[in-house]
């Protein structure tokens, strides 16, 4: 079972986030913040002015107390270490923001909104100094580790972007309708009715795969070459839509949350990288390496071997809740995942050794 964090919040947890001294915010509706310690009871709270809701949460890299947050069209920065009023405001998005990602130089901060814009703020002058845009509601975006200048996006014009901070547009374009189209399975057929907005992106340590989570269930696994990407997977990861995707600090092991509240456990390193031509079939024919398991009601358990086929999750946490944000963090000496959802508080569960 799942250790509920409660206290923090009285409305619906919207976003977390974990510094890298293992301190954990989450933001929720009306403006509500929480900083948590590690024994999962409040260490601070705070209502940001104006009570908009905290739609995106986010450390500095290189000043482990400096938070950023996104709440209505304003960017505040704050210190954990003395919970009070913001330090400094940013205003530079004329719509809601949805996403908040800083590079990890610590010199930039990418404000995504539901303009289709994402405001590029250098963090030194407090100005913005690049204005990127889709055609729709911009839902995600995140610099690319160890390469500062360099960002994707994702939005629900079903375009992922990437993009360099030395040029106004896109260096490359996919669009999630188009790609995957050698898959002849009924979802493909399906995508008229069900479009793969996309909702998340993460991008692992190495800084040249991310993944996209997407409204069709799916989620895919592109690698950056260049100035391009390239569709390196595809597979069926829920029953409803993806909301969130998260990359963890090992090099290809990613979280994914969905509206059919679940959260599933992917181990993709060992398929990046191989050069397919149609990587959606012949993955369905492969069978899995290593067996899937399940966890409900805190029990671990074996998937079925007939439920191998293709990419299966190595494991499966029946959360049972939409899932809003997800994070992970270490806590008494053990990975946990963190899920955010619906309710005031948040869910705390185990990982296994990986």
């Amino acid at each position: 079972m799942a250790v509920k964090w409660t206290g923090g919040h009285s409305s619906s947890v919207l976003c977390l986030t974990v510094s890298a001294e293992g301190l954990v915010v989450s933001g929720a509706e009306r403006g509500e913040l929480a900083l948590w310690d590690g024994g999962g009871s409040p260490a601070g709270q705070l209502r940001l002015p104006g009570e908009d809701d905290v739609t995106s949460v986010v450390f500095s890299a290189r000043r482990p107390s400096t938070l950023y947050t996104s709440h209505g069209e304003t960017i505040s920065v704050l210190d954990v270490r003395a919970l009070q009023e913001p330090l400094e405001h940013f205003h530079v998005n004329e719509e809601e923001i949805n996403c908040l990602s800083v590079n990890d130089t610590d010199s930039f901060l990418a404000a995504a909104d539901d303009s289709g814009a994402i405001k590029v703020v250098d963090l030194e002058s407090k100005k913005a100094i690049r204005s990127l845009r889709h055609s729709n509601i911009c839902s995600s975006v995140a610099f690319r580790p160890q390469r500062p200048q360099s960002l994707v996006s994702c939005g629900l014009d079903m375009q992922v972007m990437l993009w360099n901070l030395q040029k106004a547009r896109p260096l490359w374009t996919t669009n999630l309708q188009e790609c995957g189209t050698e898959d002849d399975s009924p979802q493909s057929a399906g995508q008229f009715f069900n479009p793969p907005l996309a909702h998340s992106l993460s991008v692992a340590s190495c800084g040249n795969v991310f993944g996209c989570g997407a409204q069709d269930g799916k989620v895919r696994i592109f690698r950056v070459t260049g100035v391009k990407f390239e569709r390196e997977l595809e597979f069926q990861g829920h029953s409803l839509g993806v909301s969130q995707v998260l990359f963890m600090p090992e090099a290809y092991w990613l979280l994914s949350g969905g509206n059919d509240g679940k959260v599933l456990l992917w181990d993709v390193g060992s398929e990046v990288g191989k050069q397919q031509k149609s990587p959606a079939k012949s993955l369905q024919r492969r069978k899995a390496q290593a067996p899937a398991s399940s966890r409900k009601n805190g029990k671990l358990n074996k998937v079925s071997s007939s439920e191998q086929a293709g990419v299966v999750p190595k494991l499966t946490i029946e959360h049972g809740e939409k899932v809003n944000w997800l994070s992970c963090a270490e806590i008494k000496g053990s990975r946990r995942v963190l899920v955010a959802d619906q309710s005031s508080s948040v869910s705390v569960y185990p990982l296994p050794e990986l």
